[in-house]
């Protein structure tokens, strides 16, 4: 379970370096729309990431998966497998498409699709809690560390 926190947490920190210290460096006068006073975000973005991996990963995955194994008595289910983990971790990426730089675009979209494609690999190989892990240390770093600094130390 450390290892898939770990990876998560490392693209939050990548995020926040991105996002807050490349394209705004500059402090917040507010908090913006993707940050949450603390303590309330701790709370918010546990069950967001819960309803999250329920409805981009659990649901679907499983049930592409169980059709895969029954589908010719599971002749295909890598194939199943596959391609249910490709076209669900384009998901997010698409849903929340930026716009900015080419660069920063690409730098979403791919660390996004990356992000997704990890989780979907630890749902099929280590269960629901490892896949909830990687989003849940993304968030500890996005979300509530980076909200938390904004509302405690640029706010002030």
């Amino acid at each position: 379970m450390l290892k898939p926190l770990f990876i998560g947490s490392v693209f939050g920190v990548l995020d926040v370096l991105v996002i807050k210290m490349m394209m705004h460096p500059e402090p917040y006068t507010e908090l913006p729309p993707f940050l949450q006073p603390f303590p309330y975000s701790l709370f918010l973005y546990f069950s967001g990431a819960l309803e999250v991996e329920v409805f981009y990963r659990l649901i679907p995955l499983t049930l592409i998966f169980l059709l895969g194994k029954w589908a010719e008595g599971g002749k295909y289910f890598e194939v199943f497998a596959w391609t249910a983990i490709v076209l669900t971790s384009f998901r997010e990426p698409l849903e929340q498409f930026p716009s900015g730089p080419w660069w920063f675009v690409a730098y979403a979209f791919l660390s996004g699709f990356l992000m997704n494609f990890f989780q979907a690999l630890c749902l099929k190989n280590a269960g629901f809690l490892a896949s909830l892990s990687v989003r849940l240390g993304h968030y500890l770093f996005w979300h509530i560390l980076l909200g938390a600094y904004v509302e405690f130390v640029e706010l002030r």
